[in-house]
């Protein structure tokens, strides 16, 4: 038997004997949806051809909302609108099919901000999105820590500039500027009320389940910002890591160097 069967094989086992399941995700589980990649300077000036020469870390900085407010929201915007018109992909089915098995249940720990575990049917109150989520807003200043939907968010964007052509979104409290409630980099100004609650459900269902058998699968998290890889490999109970990219785990975990959507498909064919 090669090495990548036993490795699945082992998986199989973990996933079915389980009595709980921890599901970490990171920005290569969109991928196979077809989401654009950020990872390296490559990825992500292919994906926005306008900012040959900056970093995404540049750009995803709230700085940008009082030096270019055009700018930020025609980033921003663009990202709203692409992760609302994709569906999420059959990987995500897969995952809700194992969690409603589970007696102990199931939990989400996910940096991404598309809101795709939610639209896939992952019950909200299971869900912890470490780095906000793009399916809400705050206030830019903030005027209040309140946050709201963005369910009613419109922006229209010139891709030849990546610029928003649009009214942009106005904070309903202050009328002044509002932002996506995402954490961006050296952004002092997120407000994680929300994030904070999802932390807190979190940490109730983790002690529910101390004397349960949990198995993490963790798909598609990188190491360049290694928040769900740090979450996975604290926690006790079988990792599960499938990463194409950096595959490599503690001793015990169980590693597939695939993507995403194969390695769930293959697994779930062995288990059914």
């Amino acid at each position: 038997m090669h090495e990548i069967d036993e490795q699945l094989a082992a998986a199989v086992a973990a996933i079915r004997d389980c009595d709980a399941l921890l599901i970490g995700a990171g920005a290569g589980m969109g991928v196979d949806s077809g989401l654009p990649d950020f990872r390296g300077n490559d990825g992500f000036w292919k994906a926005y051809p306008p900012f040959q020469g900056k970093q995404f870390a540049e750009i995803s900085n709230p700085v940008w909302f009082t030096r270019d407010p055009a700018q930020a929201w025609g980033f921003f915007g663009h990202r709203i609108n692409l992760y609302r018109s994709t569906e999420p992909h059959a990987g995500f089915r897969i995952l809700l099919e194992w969690a409603q098995q589970k007696p102990a249940g199931s939990f989400v720990f996910t940096s991404n901000v598309d809101g795709h575990f939610q639209r896939a049917g992952f019950d909200e109150e299971h869900v912890i999105e470490c780095h906000g989520s793009l399916t809400h807003m705050q206030c830019v200043t903030p005027c209040s820590t309140e946050i709201w939907s963005a369910a009613d968010v419109v922006v229209d964007v010139n891709m030849e500039t990546i610029k928003a052509t649009s009214e942009l979104p106005k904070c309903p409290h202050c009328g002044g500027l509002a932002r996506p409630n995402v954490l961006m980099f050296g952004d002092s100004k997120w407000v994680d009320a929300r994030s904070e609650q999802q932390n807190a459900r979190y940490h109730r269902w983790l002690r529910s389940i101390k004397d349960q058998r949990l198995t993490i699968v963790e798909i598609g998290a990188g190491i360049a910002v290694p928040s769900v890889r740090y979450e996975s490999e604290t926690k006790r109970g079988q990792l599960v890591r499938i990463n194409p990219r950096d595959p490599g785990v503690p001793h015990g975990g169980i590693s597939l160097p695939m993507a995403g959507l194969e390695a769930l498909t293959r697994i779930q064919n062995q288990l059914t």
